[in-house]
């Protein structure tokens, strides 16, 4: 008797001939007497759906060799090129959403939502840089008042752009925003349930559906009132503010993120009100994207369409901000995923527009061009939840005169071009790959670059460039070269980059036996081309796809090569090898990486990055890679930042605050800090920090470790201070390292 199980929420099954047995449990409905069919040409177990959605759910082994069936659920259109989810239209004021139209970009204003004229300023200035819509917070009536002038005002000033009132803890100030707002944004664990706790409850059914029938009747009239003056909804749940009923069923969980704003959902459609879309905002883009994805996959189960905001919440500032929104947002993105998105930043809002509309512009390519490969199965990879495939790292072999157990990181590398140039100054090349100096000697550091590439070697007569590749060597940097560099001016111990081409032709056992050799690989070659890796001891292997493919999916292309590699059990080390045309500007840089790199290794396929662009800062291409890195909770190199965009909320100017904690704190790889602007989102929006630093009131600062706070009412003026004594009192202190 086969086995299977699918999550509690898939409500469709039936219990009529095939005779399906029922156990409930934690997230699982247990089901018996799966059926085996025709699926193509392999045989699947499935369960029948009840539901309008597709017919049938194909079951897995939950990991290999495992008895326990798992759904392998759709959460996109296609995994091996890009086409746009179909969705419903959603009308926001005059502005539609959907799949149908292009991918809106928005923003939420900083200022104090009863300063009307400050808003209404501000709304303009946002408007003007070509945003879709704009969010403004509505925490009480006052403001709630303040909107009907900011709304009257912008018209007179003959300014439509859509209004969005982001509400938290307040259905009444929702009932009479919803009058003049052209679209609402409910928080699904604190619209009707009080602020958690983050208490172990217990549930009982009863008191369950007690609750249940609560939401419904605080949050009928909301619907009822959107339905009446033809305004549009957004069901946005965070990571952070889940309801302590959620957590005592799924816990802390993309999956707990997903029934929250399904239980709203549920509402909206029992009272026939489809004009809503969803969110599932985290901090942590694995987070973000696991449940997205998740969303998504019940939706085609239920037969749900309707759009998706996007958006990673408290990204933070810079290039940090940047890199996490484009990880989160870019990967979703690729898999036709999206409907409208917001880049937060701890900056001016309107600085936001430009990073949004430039990974809108990414995604609709992408989706315009169906950017892809040729149709492959897929079994191997874990989209619902994070689980790193790590390549077999470099090991020592016998006879060896060098240390190559360094060339790679296990956490995550980051591998450099050099130029011969660079070679003229072996100290200032040291430095550039962050290496420590000791009299003039490089040694490896936290954030070190692992290996670095060489499209030219020196000449031989070179002793000088020479000597500072061998310094590099023998620190266990790797130096990489390409095969024909190497055959006429051979460096010892490096090691060669070769395609499948030089491999297949037997020309690169012209090499010297035992030579290292570095695989470069597009990831869409036919199946037969690839078949030489299975005869070779590659080192690594440098996934590269020139940027001048249009039509292929670098993405898609990984995903094929990483199914092929686990199909045949090989586990050569794959590193991300991007280059980018000459005269990127940075951000397309940043975004590029997070949404091509960052998009796999969320998956956990991948085990570094290789950034080229001939014509960036050095300095500036290593941040970006370690910055990549750490945005994919892979490899931990500084201080990890949560850091709130700033709203209406916001009690301290979240923007000097937030430099000036980063100033004193940013030498702490492996500590967390959160700095929010309010606690409206709860503690749990800090789930990720170890520290938080959160305004309690005007002027004061309350204190976070974890989720717990330990100091409340701290003058302003002395909280930087305290936050770094407590970092202290926990022991992750240390002090920056002294200027050489």
């Amino acid at each position: 008797m086969a086995t299977g199980a699918v999550p509690a929420s898939f409500t469709g099954l039936k219990s009529r001939e095939n005779g399906l047995g029922f156990a409930k449990s934690l997230e699982f409905v247990r089901v018996s007497n799966t059926q085996r069919v025709k699926f193509g040409r392999r045989m699947v177990s499935v369960i029948r759906n009840s539901n309008p959605g597709q017919e049938t759910v194909e079951l897995q082994p939950a990991s290999e060799g495992s008895p326990l069936l798992v759904p392998r659920q759709k959460y996109c259109e296609s995994v091996h090129k890009t086409i746009r989810r179909k969705t419903r239209t959603v009308m926001v004021g005059n502005v539609a959403l959907g799949s149908e139209h292009p991918i809106r970009i928005q923003t939420m204003t900083t200022s104090d939502t009863k300063d009307v004229a400050g808003t209404v300023e501000q709304v303009m200035r946002i408007a003007d840089k070509g945003a879709d819509l704009v969010r403004i917070t509505v925490q009480g009536k006052k403001e709630a008042d303040a909107c009907y002038d900011i709304k009257n005002t912008l018209v007179q000033k003959n300014y439509n752009i859509p209004l969005v009132a982001d509400i938290h803890f307040a259905p009444s100030v929702a009932l009479r925003v919803a009058e003049c707002f052209d679209k609402i944004r409910v928080n699904p664990g604190n619209f009707a349930d009080r602020r958690a706790q983050f208490e172990q409850l217990e549930y009982t059914e009863e008191e369950y559906q007690n609750e249940l029938e609560h939401i419904e009747k605080v949050f009928t009239p909301l619907v009822e009132k959107c339905k009446k003056y033809g305004r549009a909804m957004r069901i946005g749940t965070n990571h952070g503010s889940l309801s302590d009923r959620i957590m005592s069923y799924y816990g802390d969980s993309p999956r707990g993120m997903v029934e929250s704003a399904f239980e709203f959902a549920r509402i909206c459609r029992k009272l026939d009100f489809h004009n809503f879309v969803f969110s599932m905002k985290a901090s942590n883009p694995v987070i973000m994207v696991e449940a997205y994805r998740l969303l998504v996959a019940e939706m085609y189960v239920q037969g749900w369409d309707y759009p998706l905001h996007l958006g990673v919440t408290e990204a933070g500032e810079g290039e940090d901000g940047r890199m996490k929104s484009a990880i989160g947002i870019g990967t979703l993105l690729q898999d036709g995923l999206g409907d409208t998105i917001r880049v937060s930043l701890t900056e001016p809002p309107e600085e936001e527009i430009d990073p949004c509309r430039r990974l809108a512009n990414l995604g609709t390519r992408a989706a315009e061009l169906q950017q892809g490969v040729e149709p492959f199965e897929e079994k191997h990879r874990r989209y619902f939840d994070f689980q790193r495939r790590t390549g077999q790292l470099p090991q020592q072999k016998e006879g060896e005169e060098v240390d190559y157990r360094g060339v790679l990181h296990r956490d995550g590398s980051v591998l450099m071009s050099v130029s011969l140039d660079q070679l003229k100054t072996p100290e200032l090349l040291y430095r550039a790959l962050a290496a420590k100096l000791v009299v003039g000697m490089p040694f490896k550091d936290l954030a070190t670059v692992d290996s670095i590439l060489l499209r030219e070697l020196p000449p031989v007569e070179d002793k000088d460039a020479r000597l500072a590749l061998k310094r590099l060597i023998d620190i266990s940097m790797g130096v990489i070269t390409p095969f024909s560099e190497q055959l006429t001016k051979p460096l010892p111990n490096a090691m060669v980059l070769v395609t499948l081409k030089e491999l297949s032709s037997g020309a690169h056992k012209l090499l010297p036996e035992g030579t290292r050799l570095i695989v470069s690989v597009r990831g869409d070659e036919p199946k037969e081309e690839l078949e030489i890796l299975k005869n070779i001891d590659a080192t690594m292997i440098l996934h590269d796809l020139p940027h001048t493919e249009r039509k292929i999916g670098r993405v898609h292309a990984a995903r094929r090569l990483f199914e092929y590699l686990s199909e045949n059990s090989l586990g050569f080390p794959v590193i991300h090898h991007i280059q980018f045309p000459t005269g990127i500007h940075r951000d397309d840089l940043v975004i590029g990486a997070g949404s091509n790199a960052g998009a796999l290794l969320v998956d956990g396929l991948g085990d570094g990055v290789l950034l080229e662009a001939p014509d960036q800062d050095f300095e500036f291409l290593r941040n970006t890679s370690f910055n990549l890195l750490q945005g994919c909770r892979m490899r931990n190199t500084k201080t990890e930042y949560v850091s709130c965009p700033s709203c209406g909320r916001t009690l301290f100017d979240l923007q000097e605050i937030s430099a000036e904690i980063r100033e004193k704190t940013s030498h702490l790889p492996g500590v967390s800090i959160a700095i929010m602007g309010c606690i409206v989102n709860g503690p749990g929006e800090m789930a990720d920090a170890d520290f938080g630093y959160v305004g309690g009131a005007p002027g004061k600062i309350d204190l976070y470790v974890g989720k717990t706070v330990v100091q409340r009412g701290i003058a302003m003026e002395n909280a930087t201070d305290a936050l770094i004594q407590l970092i202290k009192d926990h022991g992750r202190w240390v002090d920056p390292p002294a200027e050489e």
